[in-house]
């Protein structure tokens, strides 16, 4: 009788030589420079675009919750489940089934190389504050350039998984140096008058209520922080365990306070209508009103080194998952495979070709990096939502809990962490859902396809209506934006 792998750890089947190990100060780099990319930059505008500051304020408070529950999920887990690697969609496998597990890494994937694909957009789109030609970053010269800096990231991380990190440390704080001078001298030029005009957005129609502010700013909160999870994808590489919770946390606090700022003290500079009203990145706006055209020079160009850095990154975090999900059996096995340097090679490939794929569907379907950035944050939800779940399964069974040991906040932590990715789906909206839906179905020919290399049964129940409903929804997408009903990319 066929049988599923799903209590097996994944980390007996995984052997990182000494050599590559990543510490403290690089684990930190990857989670930091994970989520330090474009999205910063482009928070002026991308928050009040729908927003006044008073629903600024609520997002920002919904999401220091949900993502710090999600923080703590990651933490807990790390500690307590030391033998299940790369994270998210490991905890979906062990706690749900190897269906779920699947479609989790397949989610982290498609999140991580669409992610790329918009910071290749957008770091052209920067580049065309001094070279027009670039446009929106959508134009052919944007395209090819963009090509090009992919196929030299690629290059880079052949050469070596821990070089690339060493590297990607390097980008992560000179990166970080703009974004706290802009936050410093954004303050010293803070008027209150400015904050606090039209504080609830009430006063422009085309907002909304309150409410309906608060859920446009989710999935841009959302974005910023994805890549909370960065040191946990490169558990087995760790050096120490206990760093990849140190790791996250630092990573976390760190950013959140660097993105409130940026985005609160901007409404100071200028009004909601003004801030919605700036080409992105919107930081370059804001700064240039305080100190002249130095100003967006300035962010310009820490942008353009940022989104490089972040490119990193996720082209590591991109490769990562399916590399180990190839190792164990929960995708097809050549996605395992590495050079002689440990690299995943099969997968790195791969991934870089979808990227490239994407960005000439850019070139003709004009694109922006916000319509892409929503469909990466979509797309990320499944190994979010099954991370919180999982943590809260493990507090309500006891399972890894020695007899007495405290359970009520890891579970706390947990529903909370699900609840919060729940609201996200919905605030997500149906066209978001309809396009990851369309990228989800596919898939399952690869899960299909693993499930036979080891040959294990392919469907419980449960998980052949899992099948049917997302391929139903999937045909349902296609059709509602063949008649335009949905728009698409």
């Amino acid at each position: 009788m066929a049988t599923t792998d799903i209590n097996v750890p994944i980390r007996e089947k995984i052997a990182t030589p000494a050599s590559a190990k990543l510490r403290l100060g690089s684990l930190t780099a990857l989670v930091i420079g994970s989520m330090v990319g474009s999205g910063v930059f482009s928070l002026p505008q991308n928050m009040a675009a729908g927003a006044g500051p008073l629903a600024i304020l609520i997002g920002w408070a919904i999401t220091a919750v949900g993502m710090l529950a999600l923080v703590f999920v990651y933490q807990s887990l790390a500690v307590r489940r030391p033998d299940l690697d790369a994270g998210p969609y490991a905890y979906a496998k062990a706690g749900f089934g190897p269906f779920v597990g699947f479609n989790s890494a397949w989610g982290y994937w498609i999140s991580a190389w669409v992610g790329n694909v918009s910071y290749a957009v957008i770091v052209f789109s920067a580049l065309s504050y001094f070279f027009p030609a670039f446009g929106d970053g959508n134009t052919w010269q944007a395209v090819l350039g963009a090509s090009i800096l992919l196929w030299l990231i690629h290059v880079l991380i052949l050469a070596g998984i821990r070089q690339a990190a060493v590297v990607n440390t390097i980008v992560t704080v000179a990166k970080i140096a703009p974004v706290v001078l802009f936050v410093g001298v954004v303050a010293v030029a803070f008027k209150l008058n400015v904050w606090t005009l039209d504080f609830s957005g009430l006063g422009n129609a085309s907002l909304g209520p309150i409410a309906a502010q608060v859920k446009s700013t989710m999935l841009v909160t959302l974005w910023v922080f994805i890549g909370i999870e960065g040191a946990s994808v490169f558990s087995a590489r760790a050096e120490r365990r206990k760093d990849i919770a140190t790791a996250t946390v630092l990573g976390f606090f760190t950013c959140l306070a660097l993105y409130a700022l940026v985005s609160l003290l901007s409404l100071g500079i200028l009004s909601q209508p003004e801030l919605a009203a700036l080409k992105n990145p919107s930081m370059a706006g804001v700064l240039e009103a305080v100190v002249g055209p130095w100003g967006a020079v300035l962010i310009n160009l820490a942008l353009v080194i940022s989104v490089v850095g972040a490119f990193l990154s996720w082209t590591l975090l991109a490769a990562e998952v399916p590399h180990v999900a190839g190792k164990d059996g929960t995708m097809p096995k050549f996605f395992g495979r590495e050079s002689e340097r440990g690299v995943p090679s099969t997968s790195l490939l791969i991934t870089n070709l979808l990227v490239q794929a994407f960005l000439v569907i850019t070139l003709f379907a004009q694109s922006t990096y916000q319509a892409l950035f929503y469909i990466a944050s979509t797309a990320i939800l499944v190994p979010y939502i099954f991370s919180g779940a999982f943590a809260a399964k493990l507090a309500l069974t006891g399972e890894s809990y020695q007899g007495g040991e405290r359970r009520t906040g890891p579970l706390v932590a947990g529903v909370l962490a699900t609840i919060y990715g729940l609201w996200l789906v919905y605030a997500a909206g149906p066209a978001y859902l309809f396009m990851c839906a369309i990228l989800y179905a596919p898939g399952i020919i690869f899960y299909v396809w693993a499930r036979r290399e080891g040959n294990q049964r392919v469907f419980h129940p449960v998980e052949a209506i899992i099948a049917v409903a997302l391929v139903a929804v999937a045909i349902l997408a296609v059709y509602e934006m063949w008649t335009g009903a949905v728009s698409a990319l």
